[in-house]
């Protein structure tokens, strides 16, 4: 249950920083798009590249 939780976790704060339509998005391009994200990338740049 925890990696269930950390996972919507993870989701609300792609949103929260601008992610949209993160829900297919793995745990691992949630990370990464978030680390871009804090580094100054645009948002959406950012789930562009952490997906591949």
């Amino acid at each position: 249950m925890a990696d269930r939780e950390q996972l919507h976790e993870l989701r609300q704060r792609a949103h929260d920083a601008g992610i949209e339509g993160n829900s297919k998005m793995t745990e691992d391009q949630l990370r990464q798009a978030l680390r871009k994200v804090s580094k100054g990338a645009e948002p959406q740049m950012a789930k562009r590249e952490a997906k591949g």
